[in-house]
């Protein structure tokens, strides 16, 4: 027999025995929750209940669905987040702030630049051919006018055939003719002023050695080969010094010191390690370096101009790649042709005076051989500083293939190779027009 416990032996008051949850009774709506109690947990939720607003939502209890955001309200801390129904802000912020990798270029697109800059070379050598005939055609047809008159016409047709016209042509083929207005932001960044530009212009005596030097060279390799040859070959021809066109009044000779400092250099920039630099920079610096020196050096009158603009375009394309603007290799480019065009405008002085100024005669001597001091100083210069261009190497940003590869693809694109055979048929002076006018 089982005896039931009695209010005095109760082994549990009703003060400490737990609260039996009664299941099924109906909520009582209106209650105000009480704040700051800590909801307990693994109590059964009671279903059916309308939600009310405003109160802090109970853990566990089954969420609304279809109830659209309040925006703008301050979000309540503490709060747990509905899962699954992320913010639209957040899914757009996603969409615009999603990085894009850029496609690197391939090997088809590199034989593709190299063609069309086979082509517009091709263009400035038949350029360079219809200004020699018009400049022809004008002298013939200048009668009195005047030999400064004349030569001002001249120079004029071949500023627009030599470097507008190809460069236009280039700008246009490269999608590039932001770079001849100067309004662009892009362009107007390309010829800032760069922040090392003292650094910059402190390579100048060793970029004078360097181009000098390598034309001493030239002329020595052309003197052995003629004396092997007995000067009768055809070597002897394309090697022959490149010679300077000397004005005959004060007047014609300002005007080509004008085209030499101003002219040559900043349509040559823009066109050669502007335009042409860019296009090529997509496939490494350094390819786009030689390739611009390359046909920097093809622009010049004769084989031994060849070697040392070449030279000198090479010197100019690393302070590019160096100081990332136009400003700076257009200023040093300006200082090399002042040199030349200096020395024009003093023997043209000297031979209008008939060389009996005896000051002008001693100003020309110390002009000479203090050309002749700077360019031992610059080659001087330039083997000091070897050893920090070695270590300065210059980034290889398309590695596609190698850069033996990329030269071989650029001379083996037919538009270059008539490119170059335009180019000798030029600096041999072989023109079968030239041959037939004079």
């Amino acid at each position: 027999m089982i005896n039931r416990p009695t209010e005095n032996n109760t082994d549990l008051t009703e003060s400490t025995k737990p609260e039996q949850q009664t299941y099924g009774t109906p909520p009582t709506h209106g209650t105000e929750p009480t704040h700051g109690t800590e909801p307990t947990h693994g109590s059964e939720p009671t279903y059916g209940s309308e939600p009310t607003y405003g109160m802090e939502p109970t853990y566990g209890s089954e969420p609304t669905h279809g109830t659209e955001p309040t925006h703008g309200r301050e979000p309540t801390y503490g709060r747990e987040p509905t899962y699954g129904a992320e913010p639209r802000h957040y899914a757009q912020q996603e969409q615009i702030y999603s990085p894009i990798i850029p496609q690197k270029p391939t090997v088809r697109e590199y034989k593709a630049v190299c063609a069309k800059l086979g082509f517009v070379m091709c263009v400035y050598f038949v350029c360079r051919v219809l200004d020699a005939l018009i400049s022809v055609a004008i002298i013939r047809a200048s009668g009195n006018i005047g030999v400064s008159a004349t030569y001002a016409i001249s120079m004029t047709v071949t500023v627009i055939m030599v470097y507008i016209i190809p460069m236009l042509i280039t700008a246009a083929i490269f999608n590039k003719l932001h770079y001849l207005n100067i309004g662009n932001k892009k362009t107007r960044q390309l010829y800032k002023k760069p922040k090392r530009m003292a650094r910059a212009l402190g390579t100048f005596p060793a970029m004078y050695g360097l181009g000098y030097g390598v034309a001493a060279l030239t002329l020595l390799a052309a003197y052995l080969i003629s004396q092997v040859s007995d000067g009768q070959t055809l070597i002897d021809d394309l090697l022959r010094p490149a010679t300077i066109d000397q004005s005959t009044n004060i007047a014609t000779a300002i005007m080509m010191v004008f085209v030499l400092v101003v002219i040559a250099p900043v349509f040559e920039e823009i066109w050669v390690r502007g335009i042409m630099y860019d296009a090529l920079k997509p496939f490494g610096d350094g390819i786009a370096i030689l390739i611009s020196s390359i046909i920097f050096g093809l622009m010049h009158g004769s084989l031994n101009m060849l070697f040392y603009t070449t030279a000198l375009g090479f010197a100019l394309g690393y302070v590019r790649y160096a100081t990332k603007s136009l400003f700076a290799v257009t200023v040093l480019h300006a200082m090399i042709n002042a040199i030349a065009a200096g020395m024009l405008f003093l023997i043209t002085l000297t031979g209008v005076t008939g060389g009996a100024n005896r000051l002008l005669n001693t100003i020309e001597a110390t002009y000479i051989l203090s050309v002749f001091v700077l360019i031992i100083v610059g080659v001087i210069v330039f083997f000091t500083k070897i050893p920090t261009i070695r270590k300065y190497k210059i980034e290889n940003s398309w590695q596609e293939i190698s850069s033996g590869r990329k030269t071989a693809l650029f001379f083996l694109s037919i538009p270059v190779i008539l490119m170059l055979l335009l180019a000798i048929n030029e600096h041999s002076n072989f023109w079968i027009i030239g041959r037939l006018l004079y």
